[in-house]
C-alpha cells in the first residue's frame, strides 16, 4: 500500500501496468485527494496478455491509485470524463483453449507444454497462431487459439472500424506493436500478431468504454477474475491463486465488460481495502451486449478519471448512473407529457399522487447468469430497502436485466423511489446525472 504520509494531490498520472494480478498487500500509486483526477494511458486487455504467458492476470490494467482518507465500508464515485482509443488497429475472435499449455485455468496459469515452465518467458518469431515461443526450449506457447476472428483498423477519428484481408492483416501483423499503440510500460505481445483474418469488408462502429474499472479487492486475485463469474474458477484451483468461496466475496466486480461504463457516467466503485486502489484497463472499442464471442476490440487508449470519496457508504459492489440514452426505454425517466397523462389517469382514479422516481442500475455477477441476476437483485433490494420481489417488479416493468458478459456479470435497472434513493444517500447523483428531483 502507498504511505499514506504522502502528500495528496488534485492530478496523478499513471503510466505503469500491473503484471495481472491485483494485490492488496502491493504499494499503490498516489495518493489523490477526493475531487481529484486521474489519468492514465492503458494497454489492451484480453487477447494481447492471454497469449503473453509472463503476465498472469488475463489482462494487464493500471497499477491501483491510493484515494487519501479511503477506507473500508467507504465507496468511491467515479465520474468518466474522457476515454480515448490510440490503437489503430487490433485483432480479436472466439477462443479455444489449448490443452497441455495451461495449469487448470489459461488465463492465470499459462505453461509451457514441453518444458512444463510456468509463466514462461516468450518472444516472438514469425507471425500466426504459433508465432509466440518458450524462451526455455522454443516451444510455441499458445493458451489459446483464435477460431473465428478478425483484423480491424480505424479511421483517423476513431468512429467506424473496417476489417481486412489476409495481405492486410499479415502487413500489420509485421508491425503489431506499432499498429496497437502499445504504451512503453506494456510488455503483452499484440494479438496483432496472429493475423486473423475470417471476417473481411465488415464494417462496426466505434463506442468506446472501460471493461474494467473499479476498485482492488481484499485479497490478491487475477485482475481479469476479479468479477463472479471468472472468480469462481479460482475456487479450489489447482495453481497458487487459488481462492475458497468465502474468499470470493472479498471481490469488488471491477471487472464488468458493461458497455455502458463510458464518457459521462458515474460509476460508484465499493472501498475493501485501505486507500480503495483504483485501477483501470480492458479498453474496448465497441462492444455488443452480453460479449457472446468471449472478446471484442480491444485497443490502446486514454482515460481521464474524476474520483471522489463517500464516506460511510458502503457497498457490495458497484452501482452505475448510466447516460440518458443507454439506459433500457422502460427505465428512463417520464417527459412531461408523459407525466401529465399519469396523472390525469391518476385523478380518474382516485389516485392523489404518483410516485417520483430515477434511474439507478445496480452490478450483479456470478458463475453464470442466472446466480448474477440473483447477486443483483439481492444488492439493489438492500441498497434501496426494498423486498427482493419489489425488485423484480421494478426491474420488469421500469426497466430490465442487461448482460454485460456471458456468462456472469449483469445489471439490474429499473426507476427507483427518490424516497429511497435519498435514504441511501444517492439523490445527488441521479440531480446530476438525469437533473431530476
Amino acid at each position: 500500500m502507498t504511505e499514506t504520509k504522502k502528500e495528496a494531490r488534485r492530478a496523478v498520472m499513471v503510466s505503469e501496468l500491473t503484471d495481472g494480478i491485483l494485490d492488496p498487500a502491493k504499494p499503490m500509486l498516489g495518493p489523490v485527494t477526493s475531487g481529484g483526477t486521474i489519468v492514465g494511458n492503458t494497454a489492451p486487455g484480453c487477447w494481447g496478455p492471454m497469449i503473453t504467458p509472463k503476465i498472469r492476470g488475463g489482462h494487464e490494467v493500471t497499477v491501483p491509485v491510493y484515494v487519501d482518507g479511503a477506507l473500508p465500508g467507504d465507496a468511491v464515485v467515479l465520474r468518466i470524463r474522457d476515454i480515448n482509443v490510440t490503437s489503430f488497429a487490433t485483432a480479436s475472435g472466439h477462443d479455444r483453449w489449448v490443452e497441455g499449455h495451461f495449469l487448470g485455468d489459461p488465463y492465470a496459469a499459462p505453461r509451457c507444454p514441453n518444458c512444463g515452465t510456468l509463466y514462461p518467458d516468450t518472444y516472438v518469431e514469425g507471425i500466426g497462431q504459433q508465432a509466440v515461443r518458450c524462451v526455455k526450449c522454443n516451444t510455441p506457447v499458445t493458451p489459446f487459439q483464435i477460431v473465428n476472428g478478425y483484423t480491424v483498423v480505424f479511421d483517423e477519428t476513431r468512429q467506424v472500424g473496417v476489417t481486412v484481408p489476409q495481405e492486410a492483416a499479415e502487413r500489420i501483423a509485421r508491425s503489431a506493436n506499432q499498429f496497437a499503440a502499445l504504451p512503453e510500460s506494456s510488455v503483452q505481445h499484440s494479438i496483432l500478431t496472429y493475423a486473423p483474418h475470417d471476417l473481411v469488408g465488415l464494417t462496426a462502429r466505434l463506442r468506446p468504454f472501460l471493461g474494467q474499472l473499479g476498485t482492488t479487492p481484499a485479497i490478491r486475485m487475477p485482475d481479469s477474475h476479479n468479477a463472479g463469474d471468472f472468480g469462481s474458477a479460482l475456487i479450489g484451483a489447482p495453481h497458487e491463486y487459488a481462492i475458497t468461496a468465502e474468499q470470493l466475496e472479498l471481490r469488488t466486480d471491477g471487472h464488468m465488460d458493461i458497455d455502458a461504463v463510458r464518457p459521462g457516467a458515474i460509476l460508484l466503485a465499493p472501498v475493501k481495502v485501505p486507500g480503495a486502489g483504483i485501477y483501470f484497463g480492458d479498453m474496448h472499442a465497441l462492444q455488443g451486449d452480453g460479449e457472446i464471442a468471449g472478446h471484442t476490440m480491444d485497443v490502446s487508449g486514454t482515460v481521464t478519471l474524476e474520483v471522489e470519496l463517500l464516506k460511510g457508504r458502503t457497498l457490495e459492489g458497484p452501482v452505475l448512473f448510466p447516460l440518458l440514452e443507454d439506459l433500457p426505454p422502460l427505465a428512463r425517466p417520464f417527459n412531461q407529457a408523459e407525466k401529465e397523462r399519469a396523472q390525469r389517469l391518476a385523478a380518474k382514479w382516485g389516485i392523489e399522487s404518483l410516485e417520483e422516481s430515477a434511474p439507478i442500475s445496480v452490478i450483479g455477477s456470478g458463475p453464470d447468469l442466472n446466480k448474477a441476476t440473483q447477486v443483483g437483485l439481492r444488492r439493489a433490494a438492500e441498497l434501496l430497502s426494498l423486498t427482493v420481489p419489489e425488485a423484480m417488479n421494478r426491474a420488469t416493468i421500469t426497466g430490465g436485466i442487461e448482460i454485460g458478459r456471458h456468462p456472469g456479470v449483469i445489471q439490474v435497472t429499473f426507476l427507483a423511489p427518490l424516497s429511497a434513493l435519498e435514504k441511501a444517500g444517492l439523490l445527488p447523483f441521479v440531480e446530476e446525472q438525469y437533473g431530476l428531483a
